[in-house]
């Protein structure tokens, strides 16, 4: 015996056929910006340490959102990191 969909329960759907789920709220630690909290006003391009925390293994520059720094220190980085890659001290690409 087949029963309605109504009295069935719907296996957790709402009418319009999207399941439902509780939103869990996840509190995730604010990012903040390295050179700001240093105070650092240059970022030098010989500086190799610094640079490759921003650079990942296939030598891409991490977005804003991903590395947390402000749009001004961004800015700096990424024309460090390019002078870098120009006179060959960072790869512009890996193997």
């Amino acid at each position: 015996m087949r029963m309605r969909r109504s009295e069935a329960g719907g296996g957790g759907r709402d009418r319009g056929g999207k399941k439902q789920f509780k939103k869990k709220f996840l509190f995730r630690k604010k990012k903040f910006c390295k050179f700001c909290d240093e105070k650092i006003k240059f970022i030098d391009y010989k500086d190799l340490r610094l640079l490759q925390a921003f650079t990942p293994e296939r030598a891409k520059i991490f977005p804003r959102r991903i590395s947390g720094t402000c749009s001004k220190h961004q800015r700096k980085l990424m024309q460090a990191i390019k002078r870098a890659r120009t006179l060959a001290l960072i790869p512009f690409t890996s193997d």
